[in-house]
């Protein structure tokens, strides 16, 4: 049995993770992970104090030490700056992704094992295997449509072979049945689906708050002025709603299919094939996370271009700088700079990288 500290965010998953943990046997601890207090007026709700509450309730449920991490500072120096910068600079960043490599599996960790921990547990949905060499695999969870391993894209070999996802082999509605079972005080909790640690807070808000509105132009593909953005960092490649463009075709609409910083453009097309720089075949992937062999080789991957999107079989080829380029066999659609693409080899996760320019 191992001395686990897991990371109890206040939520259903967490909490079975740990309930599971303790029936297994092992030394656990909980440990919540202070990352966020919005202290400086931006609109929304960030429940932390309700979120400590009820992780301290469910620790004391299962008898187990309940521990509250300040990491606020590496959070912002992390996260925060990273997202910031990143819509400043015109790219859309993902910090959940980010989070999991730089605070949950990276300071969190650090923490964890400077303590005398040997892992770290969360609620993920993915599962972690070890291979025939001893190194860590991580697959995709055993639920379908809960399946979080994409987000888990940017960790190393070392941070996985300390990673435990106790909830990663089940179903969410079987994580519901253990946290009653265990007559836990979140079994009926609803899921959060704010900004990693940032709560309920819209991103519009959130970036207003860091990056001054900058308005210009909306343009179409011919160069015709179709009204006026608020600046391009609140838009993003493939956005369908809240443009301000009115779509005069029945049954098609205006989406968004490129930005020109220099001229300070936003740029709005039909969601067609034809429609130039909102499909490609072709993108350079950097900043790669390797959890096993590095990318060094030509070989066909299943690459993930979106949480949400259908892995899609793609020749990856290395290029100069250590980066990657994928050929996709059908296009795809809406890939934009600064985006995670989470590399597979069939469900077990290879690593993943950040999209730099697509073709």
């Amino acid at each position: 049995m191992a001395k686990v500290l897991v990371g109890l965010s206040g939520g259903v998953d967490s909490a079975v993770a740990a309930a599971l943990l303790v029936e297994q046997g092992h030394e656990v601890a909980a440990g919540y992970m202070k990352n966020w207090i919005n202290d400086e007026g931006i609109p929304g709700d960030c429940p932390w104090e309700q979120d400590i509450e009820d992780g301290r309730a469910i620790a004391k449920s299962l008898g187990i030490e309940f521990r509250v991490i300040d990491l606020i500072d590496a959070y912002r120096d992390r996260i925060v700056d990273y997202l910031v910068e990143g819509y400043r600079s015109g790219i859309t960043p993902n910090p959940d992704v980010w989070c999991n490599r730089e605070m949950k599996f990276g300071v969190f960790l650090d923490y964890a094992l400077s303590q005398g921990f040997a892992h770290v547990a969360t609620g993920h949905y993915a599962r972690r295997r070890t291979l025939a060499d001893g190194s860590a695999a991580i697959l995709r969870g055993a639920d379908p449509n809960k399946d979080q391993s994409y987000f888990l894209s940017l960790m190393t070999q070392h941070q996985a072979a300390h990673a435990l996802f106790p909830t990663g082999e089940m179903l969410k509605p079987e994580v519901r049945d253990v946290a009653r079972r265990f007559d836990l005080p979140v079994a009926e909790k609803k899921d959060s689906q704010g900004i990693c640690f940032l709560g309920q807070v819209k991103m519009s808000d959130f970036l207003r708050h860091y990056v001054a509105d900058r308005p210009g132009p909306i343009i179409d593909l011919s160069g015709k002025v179709m009204g006026e953005h608020r600046g391009l960092h609140l838009y993003t490649l493939g956005q369908r709603k809240g443009h301000g463009v009115a779509s005069p075709r029945d049954g098609m609409a205006y989406v968004v299919v490129g930005k020109n910083p220099e001229k300070n453009q936003l740029i709005v097309g039909w969601d067609l094939p034809e429609s130039a720089g909102l499909y490609c075949e072709e993108c350079v992937v950097g900043t790669l996370s390797s959890l096993h062999e590095p990318f060094d080789k030509p070989r066909l991957v299943d690459a993930q271009p979106r949480y949400r999107a259908k892995a899609e079989p793609a020749l990856l080829e290395p290029v100069e700088d250590g980066k990657i380029r994928l050929k996709f066999q059908r296009p795809q659609r809406a890939i934009a700079p600064g985006q995670i693409c989470a590399l597979y080899d069939g469900g077990r996760l290879l690593g993943g990288g950040v999209f730099e320019s697509v073709t």
